[in-house]
């Protein structure tokens, strides 16, 4: 059966210390979570787990993402989490650290 996407929300995160390019994935998910309420799921009587919930983090080192963290950090739904290359690395040479920024997008779908 078809699928329609019903929302896409969008969010960004970061880590300011330390180059955790999953902590930064999961900030930028919950705050993509944050700006959305999904308030016709309980009006028309939708069960959770029919949600189709797919999440893309864009990060410079997608590699270094814990996909299953990502995963855990989404409440509903059946969930699929993808990192690709995006986001941002700003290196502070003086402390040899990195801040990483990432962006999510989370599109929720549910079938027709």
């Amino acid at each position: 059966m078809p699928e329609m996407r019903v929302i896409l929300e969008l969010g960004s995160g970061n880590d300011l210390h330390g180059g955790d390019y999953t902590k930064a994935a999961i900030r930028a998910v919950q705050d993509a979570l944050h700006h959305s309420s999904l308030a016709f799921v309980r009006t028309l009587g939708i069960a959770k787990d029919k949600l189709i919930v797919d999440v893309t983090v864009g990060v410079q080192r997608p590699e270094r993402v814990d996909l299953a963290r990502v995963k855990a950090a989404l409440p509903v739904g059946a969930v699929t989490v993808r990192a690709v290359k995006g986001g941002l690395d700003v290196p502070d040479r003086d402390a040899n650290d990195v801040a990483v920024i990432a962006s999510a997008a989370i599109a929720v779908r549910l079938e027709r």
